[in-house]
């Protein structure tokens, strides 16, 4: 079943001292699963998935978090399931995970290289550069 929503709740982005070397870490988490209703055409069951996206510039460089959630709807027998998972292991069916992740790092990814880019901190993603070539290659064989 499809994802029907995602909402960002919360973001910080703070720059501190920047030295030469920077070691850039993402780290994604699932912080909280739970069945909710939907209020659309009739009232529908849903699972909320509550995430966080974290870039960390060490050393002590700065941050990015991001924090939000994903709305997905499924039959209500497998939302139960999904839910009881999650609360005795902490654990997603990984088709389901990859959808969520999927989703998250498509949109977080993209938010994150902005803020990144107003706060003047390098980007945690590696972008095309063109550079030039001091010898010029023949290209007629």
């Amino acid at each position: 079943m499809p994802i029907v929503g995602f909402n960002i709740d919360k973001i910080i982005a703070e720059k501190k001292e920047v030295k030469d070397k920077i070691n850039i870490s993402t780290n994604l988490k699932i912080m909280e699963v739970s069945q909710e209703k939907l209020q659309i055409h009739k009232s529908e069951d849903i699972v909320k998935f509550n995430f966080e996206f974290d870039i960390k510039y060490e050393p002590k460089a700065g941050s990015i978090v991001i924090g939000g959630h994903i709305l997905y709807l499924e039959d209500p027998k497998l939302i139960k399931g999904i839910v009881k998972s999650w609360k005795k292991n902490k654990t997603i069916e990984p088709k389901i995970m990859q959808q969520l992740f999927n989703t998250i790092l498509l949109r977080c990814n993209i938010k994150a290289l902005e803020l990144s880019q107003e706060i003047n901190l390098p980007p945690h993603l590696r972008l095309p550069r063109v550079e030039t070539q001091t010898k010029p290659q023949n290209y007629i064989s």
